[in-house]
């Protein structure tokens, strides 16, 4: 067993494990970093199989981006295991038909769904002017493809996204009525004199009786 062997072996094995952890975790938050594992020991076997571009993006978008707002949204949600557990024994005849229902469509999917294709043809060797092999690189080949021949649908999905980015800001800082921002034009033009008023109050209350105190010099007298 080679090294790629070996590597393959012990990232699936971290994968299966950090996958089992994800459904059997009691905390949530456990169960997020479980996730995350998961979704490294994937990017390393992607490597593995030559797919770099899969794997950047696997870890930029997933790990940067996704699950760190899943484990914000987790962190900040105040969660009860015991009230969402109450109903599990209920649901679970439900919950096992609809998992037995996918693992049999996936195993028919790969066991019988790559029948009759042929093998994927070697990348063709490029030399350079000095006659060295040229390494092959998945993300310069995609890059090629995308902004050649798909340019059209590349710019149509890049100005959707920038319409739905546009969209989402301006709902957020949309005037509300229950909102308590501040107009930062008010907050320069604000003088030191309108920041305190001195307000003169009637008084409410009657003064305390004065208590007569004896001299300390002087004794009682019995």
């Amino acid at each position: 067993m080679d090294a790629k062997t070996g590597f393959f072996y012990l990232f699936s094995v971290v994968l299966l494990f950090a996958a089992f952890r994800v459904i059997t975790a009691r905390n949530p938050v456990h169960a997020v970093l479980n996730l995350i594992l998961a979704f490294s020991q994937a990017a390393a076997i992607w490597l593995l199989l030559k797919a770099e571009f899969l794997a950047i993006v696997l870890v930029l978008v997933y790990l940067g981006a996704v699950m760190v707002l899943f484990l914000f949204v987790v962190m900040m949600l105040d969660i009860h295991i015991d009230t969402i557990r109450k109903g599990f024994w209920k649901h679970f005849p439900l919950a096992a038909f609809v998992g037995a229902m996918i693992a049999l469509e996936m195993a028919a999917v790969l066991m019988g769904g790559f029948r009759g294709m042929d093998e994927p043809k070697a990348a063709a060797v490029v030399l350079d002017a000095a006659g060295q092999v040229v390494p092959y690189s998945n993300a310069k080949a995609l890059g090629k493809l995308l902004y050649t021949e798909y340019l059209y649908p590349v710019e149509i999905a890049a100005v959707i996204l920038l319409v739905a980015m546009i969209a989402a800001i301006a709902l957020t800082l949309r005037q509300r009525k229950d909102t308590k921002a501040i107009d930062p034009s008010t907050q320069i033009r604000v003088r030191a004199r309108d920041r305190l008023q001195v307000v003169k109050l009637v008084a409410t209350r009657k003064p305390a009786p004065e208590v007569a105190t004896e001299p300390a010099g002087e004794e009682k007298k019995a």
